[in-house]
């Protein structure tokens, strides 16, 4: 698996998907979405590697998270987070999030607590909604359930003369 990233901006909508898609690398493969489960003892490849892997028309299931704008200046971001277990037998996670006005940065952290909380909850670690997220997280890592978590992330600012603008984020799994 890798995880990659991509903007594009574009008149058309589908342009600009399209755009963002090959700034990702992916875009001259047939993606097929699939849900979010991590398989277990998955390695995670560079993006430069994993994108030389693909060859043109492969049919590649991935995990996408996309946003496109039209408004002038707003902010849009696509987000993918992992949560991989210490033991490597164990499947993991991947969520996918999107949102306006969020930074990078705090649609990241996000992400990988979502996929954080989906693996504890499958690993019988006990969730407390009064604890903030980060909280929560520190706590799973600490157990010594969770190996690690991460995330990749694209924002962007819509295009100020109104021209479509799309983000897209996606975690790759290679056969």
């Amino acid at each position: 698996m890798f995880l990659t990233k991509g903007v594009g901006v574009h008149k058309d909508r589908l342009a600009s998907f399209e755009l963002a898609l090959r700034d990702a690398g992916i875009a001259h493969c047939n993606l097929v979405q699939v849900s979010s489960i991590l398989p277990p003892g998955v390695k995670i490849l560079p993006r430069k590697k994993g994108v030389q892997l693909l060859k043109p028309g492969q049919i590649v299931h991935v995990v996408l998270s996309r946003l496109d704008t039209d408004e002038p200046n707003r902010l849009i971001a696509a987000s993918i987070g992992v949560a991989i277990p210490k033991d490597h037998s164990l499947h993991g996670y991947l969520s996918e999030l999107h949102a306006y006005g969020v930074t990078d940065e705090k649609l990241g952290e996000h992400a990988e607590d979502v996929s954080a909380y989906m693996l504890a909850s499958t690993l019988g670690l006990d969730f407390d909604p009064d604890k903030s997220w980060n909280a929560q997280t520190q706590e799973w890592k600490i157990s010594g359930k969770i190996y690690k978590t991460m995330n990749i992330t694209q924002s962007a600012e819509g295009n100020k003369n109104g021209l479509w603008c799309s983000v897209v984020a996606a975690a790759v799994l290679l056969p």
